[in-house]
This record gives C-alpha cells, structure tokens and sequence, in this order.
C-alpha cells in the first residue's frame, strides 16, 4: 500500500522479507530502523555540496530475491486477516440487531470496514451488499415485520379487525423506531464505507458503474420495501394497505377525541410514510378520501343538531383543530391545502344556505353576538362568500328600522331605537367585519330606505322622522347627555380611535356631546326631504333661545356650524339670524334700562325683560289671550312706548305665552322661587287676592279656594290653555296647588287652592316645562304648513323650469321637478300634476297636446 494511500502517516517497507503483500499499518509490529553511520559535521562546504555526475541511481541495501511459490493450499496471511473482518463484522451486526454489545470495540470494527474499503472498489462493493442482505434478512425477520405480519394477519372483520389494525400500526412504527436505532449504530461502524466508497459513487466519482444509496437511504429503502412494496410498484402490497388506513383510523380518533389516541405514534407514523417515500403517492390520496367522508357527516351531524350560532361554533373549531393537527404533525402543506380546501367547501359552501339564512341572521344581529358573526364572517371569507352576507345584512337593517319608524306608540323613543339600532351596527362593522366598505355602505343604503320610505309619513304626507329627529337633538342641546342612554356612550374602543385621528378625546363631555350631535346629523342626512326637520328645529330653537333651556351656547353654535357645513348657507340663514336677534336684543335692553334710570321712572316690582324679534326669521307661535297683571302691564305699556318712539314705523306684537318669569311664593317651610309660565303666573297672582296675608302661621284649611271658572274669568284663558295651566300646577311633580277632588285630569268643576304644605328641597323650582312641549295642534299646524310650502316650492319649481325651457313634455317637465325639489322633500309624480293643473288655471302655462308651454 502506498504512502498516497496510506495520508501523512509514515510507512516502513522491509524489502527483505516476504514479498508478499504488507500489513495495514495499524496490524503491523514496530520494525527496527536501520543503521545509519556519525556524518562528519566538520567537512568543507566543497566536499559537502559536490556536484553530482552521470545518472541517477536507486540503491537498495539488503535486497533479497523473492521466495518461490509456496506449495501450501492455505489461505495467506492478508487473505486470512480480511476473512476475520467479515467474521468480526458478522458477529457484530448479529450483536446489534439483538441490542447487545458488540464483541470488538466499534473502533476496531471501524478500522477493519476501512481496511476492506482501502484494498479495492470491489471488496467495498462485496461488502455492501453483504451488508444489504444481512440487514434485509433480519428485517424480514420473526422478530422484526416478520413477527408482525404473522401476529396480525388482517383476518377477520368488525370492530375486532379495526382494533387488530391499530396494534399492527403500533407494531410497525414500534420497529420502524427499532429500525432507525439500528441503522444509526450499523452507519456509525460503516462510516468510512457509508462517506468514502458509498459517497464517492453518489457524487458520481470513485468509477463507479453508477451511484448508489448511502447506508441511511439503504435502511430506509429496505424498510419501504418490506412495508410498502418497492419503489417502481403501482400499488401497495396488501399489509402495507393496512398500514396506511390504520394511520388514518389514528387520525380519526385524534378527530373524535378517542381518550387512548396516541399523538407520538401518530407523528412518528406520518414521518415514516414521508421518510419512505410513500406520503404523497399513496397516503395522501387516501387520507383526502377519509377526511372527506368525515366532514360531510360531522357536517351532517352539527346542521341537524345544531341553529346557526353553534354550527359556526363547531365549525369553526373543527377547522382550527385540523389545521394545528397538519402542523403538529408534519403533513405536507399540499396535504394541509386541500384538506382545508375541502373542509371549506363541505361545511361551508355546502351548507351556505344554513350560514346566509335571513332569520338566522338576524337573531345574532339582534342579540349584538360580535363573536359568533365574527366567526361567521371568518367561515365565509375562507370560501369567498362573505358578499353574500350582505344580504341578510340589509334585510335585517330594513325590517328592523322599518319597524322602529312605524312604531306610532314609542314615536317620543324612535331616534334614540334608531340610533342604537346604529350603534349596535357600527360596534359588528367594526370589532366582527373589520370595517368593510361593502357593510358600510349597505348599512346606509338601508337606513336611507326606510328612513324615506312612502308608508312612514305623518298625515299630512310630510316626514315623521325629520320631525323626529330635529326633537332628538332639542333633547340633547336642552339636557345634554344625562338625556341619554349609556348605549349610545362611547366605549374605549370609540376613545382609542379619537384620540389616533387627533380628535379630541371622546372621554372629555363637551367632545361626548359633539359626537352624539353627529350621530343625530348622520341620521339626517339620510332623510331626502330637510323641509320638515328645518321646520321642527326651527321651533324648537326658538323656544331654547327664548326660554334660555340650552344646556351649552357652544354646542348650539356647533350645531348651528354642522348644518350648514351640510346643508349650506341659505338652509341656516333664517337660523343665524335668531342668534343675531338675541344678541340685539340684549343690546335694545340695556339701552332701555338706561332710558328708565334717566327718566327716573320705576319698575314697578316688575324686571322686565323683552326679545325683539324679526318676524321672517323666526317661526309663527299661536296667540294666546291672556289678562296680566296690572304690574306687568304698566312696564309693557311703558317699554312699547319707548320702543316705538325710537324706531319710527315699527310695531310690536306681543307674545305672552312665551313670555316666563320667577315669582316668590310664601309656603308653611319657607319661601321658593317658582319658575313659570307668563300663564302659570298670571294663575298663581290670582290667590294673592284670596289668600289675604299668607304667612306660616295661617292654616292650610282656611286657605281661600278659586273655582274653575272663576280662574279662566280672571285670565282670559279658556279650554286646552287653562287645562294644561292648572294641570301642570296642581297635577304635576311641583304641585303648588291644590285640586279639589284630587286626579290627574282638569273639569270645569274643580275647585283650587294654595298647596301651602308644599316642600321642596330647592329653593328655586322649574315649573315652566309645559312651555317647551308641543301641543298636538301645534304639530299638526307645522306639518301642515311644511305640506303647504312644499306645494307652493313646486309651483315656483315648475314656473322657474317652464321659463327657461318655453316647452316641455310631461314626463320631462316631470322628471326636472323632482331634481330640482329634492333637496326640500320627496314630491310624488300625483302631487307634481295636481300643481301643474293649478298653474295652468292661474294661466302660467297652457297644454299643448301631451306638452306644455310657458306663457309669458
């Protein structure tokens, strides 16, 4: 053997031996150098560096002739050390496959596997395949597959055969993991055949006749074969069939939660099937088939068993479980895609009509279940139908709105329903649909379609919900959020957004406030009509202005800013112009009281105070007669004078009944202030003349009466005024009167008096709330007046059209209208002819066959 052969490791040739071949190294005994002779260290570098002359010549000292043949049979020496190798290498596979230690130390079952490898390519090949059949024949062994195959022959069917089928799995994977342990001992003693001669070929070097499989592939190769048939069959052999359906029984069970399923044999089973090749060729195929036929009964199974709500329950941890079972353990991602592609398409697809049922729908909506529509959402994006989801959406919008509105018993709660219809929405829009555009849009398509809806007006075909909505936000600007439920609050969530988008914090009142007027705003926008929201508001300003209820001046001039950031200029103009009154009248009164102070003229008792309005900005109140007192008619006199003597051609109408002033009142516990109508007061002066000295010494029983009709002889008032006047004195929470027989309702032939026990533990008392309420007249007259002014909005839209266009069909001339008045209210095509008619009578426009003409 060679140095080159041999590495860096030192060789000593004895030439004068044997000529038979030499010892590996590491068997040979140490050889005695020969004898060198004392150089001599003092020659002359000449003698020392001679240069040499003639041809180089190789010297060998000691040299003897080869012997001649040996006339022996027996084996040499060499051949005889190779033979106990193998012999060595024998006993030591047999020792392994046992589990026993090996008789020589692996290290010198190393050398001699090295040794083999070194002589030649063909005895590294001899002894591969020696290997191969060893470990081939144990393999097929009784205490390896052979054992199994015979200790579980498949015979036999029923539950007997399925659990004989789960203990062959058990036994296979058991010396799989038997096999493994094996093969990483035997490769540990072949290394240098596994990385030098087996390496060398699967590299494509060495001159091998072609590559061959590594000691670790061999292994695995031999296993597949004895399991799984080899790898050019089309079919597994039948035990392997078992094996494979056994591993998916395995999975069944993980799927059922069979308390005995096995997790490690399972993993260990799949990693075996990828390990030998037969994972995606065979097993996957199957594995598809058995899920499959799981999914369609277990979907079966949850439908008929289960409502929507818990169907999406278990559905939706069935898919989170197969989907951590492939990663847990190991199934191909090809795997893990179609057995969730087909999942989906079973338990979802298949059963869509389930999952996008109205009335199922609905109730979750309606209950507000976030979690269970966020799953549902989740189940249909996985299938893409999560726009189908749409429908259900919009129905439930439509139904439930549509019922709020025509509710004409809760008409008072129909915006705040509404708005936490609106809530409820917006809370699934945002924490279960993740903000979707199409949710959004379909929420406002909903609302904008019953909020508008023909059947849902008042009686004079005039918006219920404008009417509504505009008393929604005087109950806001009036009472501020105490007025409102905490459903309607803003939760962290609403917080944490403000304060990302750099709006002020919603944490903070007057930014609560501002909100709630926005979600009342975005309810008005869906309203196609303004024209009776306009009206409503109108009113209800006035009476906060008058009787100075508004619970912030900021939060009426935001609201006043709102409008007409939507609506525009000309819609807030008369609105603006109230606000404009106010401050001037407040001027006009300083400049009045300054007037009386340089005249030295008295009050008489009598603060008083007066709004001058301009009667085109602001809404018409009825005129209610009533006699005041003497005190206050003095000052009215007196201030009327001044008024007109200032502004000459101005004239003042007087508007008592929106008038309100304090009055001190003297009870058995003290005295109070009683803030009260002009009405209530000129009532209350009425028992000053009867009562005589009143004081708390006077006994209640000899407190003077007032009779019925003596009270609206006094005042002026008659009928509705006078019994809501009294009512609200002697039947309310304040009752400073006392009503004679006690009730709830007013008759002529009642009888009053002072109420002197009254207590209250305010000394200032609101009694006045009668004059912020809306008589049903009141609100059949602005109706009806919104109804007139629209009629008269589309003559003046047909004249304006006809005279820039002279001539025009009916349908045109139809269709021109309802553009142009839309912005004011919805006008139906019925109403639009009845106008035209009038026109043509009034002689504005002439038909002309089926059009019509302008004429001038």
């Amino acid at each position: 053997m060679s140095a080159k052969a041999q590495g860096k490791r030192r060789e000593v040739i004895d030439l004068t031996g044997d000529s038979s071949p030499p010892l590996p190294q590491h068997h040979q005994q140490p050889q005695p150098q020969p004898h060198r002779p004392p150089t001599n260290r003092h020659r002359s570098p000449a003698a020392t560096l001679q240069a040499h002359k003639g041809a180089r010549k190789l010297v060998i000292k000691n040299l003897r002739p080869a012997p001649p043949p040996s006339s022996s049979t027996g084996p040499s020496p060499t051949a005889a050390y190779y033979a106990a190798i193998h012999t060595e290498l024998d006993a030591a596979l047999a020792a392994i496959f046992a589990g026993r230690p090996t008789a020589q130390p692996l290290e010198r079952l190393y050398r001699g596997v090295e040794d083999i490898c070194r002589r030649g390519p063909a005895d590294a090949a001899d002894l591969t395949e020696r290997l191969r059949a060893r470990c081939e024949a144990w393999l097929a062994g009784g205490e390896m597959l052979g054992g199994v195959w015979r200790a579980y022959p498949g015979a036999g069917g029923g539950s007997r055969a399925v659990a004989e089928e789960d203990r062959l799995l058990r036994g296979v994977v058991g010396r799989w993991r038997r096999w493994n342990g094996v093969v990483a001992v035997v490769r540990g003693v072949y290394s240098y055949l596994d990385r030098g001669y087996l390496g060398l070929l699967q590299g494509g070097g060495g001159g091998g006749g072609g590559a061959r499989q590594g000691i670790e592939e061999m292994g695995i190769g031999l296993f597949r074969k004895a399991v799984f048939g080899g790898r050019r069959e089309v079919e597994v052999p039948p035990q392997g069939e078992r094996v494979l359906a056994a591993v998916c029984r395995a999975v069944d069970y993980l799927r059922r939660g069979d308390p005995d399923a096995d997790e490690g044999l399972l993993r260990d089973a799949v990693a075996m099937l990828r390990l030998c090749g037969v994972y995606g060729r065979f097993f996957e195929p199957m594995f598809l088939v058995e899920s499959h036929a799981y999914y369609e009964q277990f979907a079966a199974d949850m439908s008929a068993e289960h409502g929507l709500r818990d169907y999406i329950g278990v559905v939706g941890r069935l898919l989170e479980r197969e989907s951590a079972r492939c990663d847990a353990f190991n199934f191909e991602s090809t795997t893990k895609r179609q057995l969730l592609d087909d999942a989906h398409h079973v338990l979802i697809e298949k059963y869509s009509a389930k999952l996008l049922d109205s009335g199922s729908v609905a109730k979750l909506l309606q209950a507000g279940d976030v979690e269970s529509l966020r799953a549902l959402y989740e189940l249909l994006g996985l299938s893409g139908l999560q726009k189908r989801l749409k429908g259900p959406w919009q129905q439930y919008i439509l139904d439930t709105g549509a019922a709020i509105v025509s509710d004409t018993e809760r008409d008072d709660d129909m915006v705040v329903r509404l708005l936490e219809l609106r809530r409820s929405l917006d809370v699934i829009i945002r924490d279960a649909f993740s903000k979707n555009e199409d949710y959004i849009y379909g929420l406002r398509e909903s609302f904008g379609q019953f909020v508008n809806d023909r059947k849902i007006l008042s009686s004079s075909g005039t918006s219920k919900v404008g009417e509504m909505i505009a008393k929604y936000i005087d109950m806001l600007l009036r009472g501020g959020l105490k007025t409102l439920p905490k459903s309607l609050f803003s939760d962290h969530k609403d917080k944490a957004d403000a304060e990302m988008s750099g709006v002020a914090s919603t944490g903070d009142e007057d930014a609560e406030l501002d909100r709630q007027l926005d979600h009342g705003l975005e309810l008005f926008r869906f309203i196609v009509g303004k024209d009776v929201f306009e009206a409503f508001y109108k009113k209800d300003l006035a009476r906060r202005l008058l009787l100075g209820r508004s619970a912030s001046a900021d939060a009426e001039r935001s609201m006043l800013a709102k409008l007409k950031s939507e609506c525009g200029a000309s819609f807030t103009h008369n609105l603006e112009q109230m606000f404009k009154d106010q401050e001037l009248a407040r001027d006009e009164m300083t400049a009045y009281k300054g007037w009386l102070a340089g005249t030295g003229q008295g009050n008489g008792g009598v603060d008083l105070d007066v709004n001058i309005l301009s009667a085109a900005a602001w809404p018409t109140f009825p005129d209610v007669k009533v006699l005041l007192p003497k005190e206050v008619l003095d000052q009215v006199s007196t201030f009327d004078t001044y008024y007109k003597s200032k502004h000459t051609g101005r004239r003042l109408t007087w508007k008592h009944n929106m008038a309100h002033c304090v009055i001190r009142a003297q009870f058995n516990r003290g005295p109070k202030e009683l803030l009260v109508s002009s009405l209530q007061a000129a009532v209350l002066m009425l028992f000053n003349d009867v009562e005589g000295d009143v004081g708390p010494s006077k006994n209640s029983t000899a407190a003077g009466v007032l009779s019925y009709e003596q009270i609206a002889h006094s005042t002026g008032l008659q009928g509705d005024e006078l019994d809501r006047t009294l009512q609200s004195l002697a039947c309310g929470r304040a009752r400073v009167l006392a009503k004679h027989p006690k009730g709830r309702d007013v008759a002529p032939t009642d009888t009053f008096t002072v109420n002197r026990a009254f207590t209250d533990l305010r000394f200032r008392i609101k009694i006045n709330q009668i004059q912020l309420r809306e008589t049903k007249a009141e609100n059949r007259a602005t109706h009806q007046r919104v109804a007139a002014d629209r009629q008269f909005e589309t003559q003046a839209a047909i004249v304006r059209i006809m005279k820039s266009r002279k001539t025009l069909t009916h349908a045109q001339l139809v269709m021109e209208v309802v553009d142009q008045t839309r912005g004011r209210g919805a006008v139906e095509a019925a109403d639009i002819k009845a106008n035209i008619d009038k026109l043509i009578d009034k002689d504005y426009i002439e038909r002309d066959g089926g059009s019509y003409t302008y004429l001038a």
